[in-house]
């Protein structure tokens, strides 16, 4: 079990609170939910507005974020794993205790907002040792035969209902901590209210193995985006 392109155990904390939006990361971290001064633009202004249509400058600043009941008491997950599309990241929770495995909760986010998330995370790793010490190193598995586990060969062991294939959306992250537990409420920061698109529970132990998947993910998202490195020009040959 890990996190990563495939890892799977995390650990317990809520202490420190830490809420962080794409535009602009609260510094606070003891509010109750993304705050964001900027403004958003549902059209453009470009004149009159033909009929029908309304297009007006709003100004969103979210205080708190609405928690739906089929969402408050959230899914406990033992890993995750991450896939890189062209336009966000897809983090799939698994729940690998009992049969079948399955994937507790799918959340899409843009690739921005990974950073943050990943950031954020880092940040509540630190104020979490800094009162509680470092969590347990999580036991190795031991691989029989020294088999790679690939990711259609994770999928072929999970159960993943239809109705979560297109997971839910987060363009914002919350996270706390207890001794034991870390929680993540991912939030849709939209006007008119931010609402809580999932909650998920990690133990403390696996929370460093998500750190290091989200890490390793984003890397290879960059090396991607900025391609290989080019390589220096030959030298011209000697004159003769």
């Amino acid at each position: 079990d890990g996190f990563g392109g495939v890892p799977d155990d995390i650990a317990d904390t809520r202490t420190g609170e830490r809420c962080m939006t794409p535009e602009q990361p609260d510094k606070n971290p003891d509010h109750d939910g993304p705050r964001d001064d900027g403004t958003s633009h549902p059209g453009q202004d470009s004149g009159s507005p033909p009929p029908g249509s309304l297009n007006e400058q709003i100004q969103h600043v979210p205080v708190s974020a609405r928690v739906p009941p089929g969402v408050s008491r959230g899914v406990f997950s033992t890993g995750v794993i991450v896939f890189d599309g062209p336009n966000e990241f897809v983090l799939d929770f698994v729940l690998r205790l009992g049969a079948p495995h399955v994937v507790a909760s799918r959340v899409v986010m843009p690739h921005q907002v990974l950073a943050q998330f990943l950031a954020a995370l880092r940040e509540n790793i630190t104020l979490y040792e800094g009162r509680f010490g470092k969590p347990a190193a999580m036991p190795v598995p031991k691989n029989p035969e020294g088999q790679k586990t690939t990711i259609a060969d994770l999928y072929e062991q999970l159960k993943l209902p239809d109705e979560m294939l297109s997971g839910v959306y987060a363009n914002a992250v919350m996270i706390g901590h207890t001794p034991s537990e870390f929680w993540f409420d991912f939030i849709a920061n939209f006007y008119p209210r931010s609402c809580v698109s999932a909650r998920v529970f990690l133990s403390a132990q696996q929370v460093p193995g998500l750190a290091e998947t989200l890490n390793t993910s984003f890397q290879q998202h960059l090396r991607k985006r900025t391609g290989p490195p080019e390589s220096p020009e030959p030298p011209p040959p000697p004159a003769g």
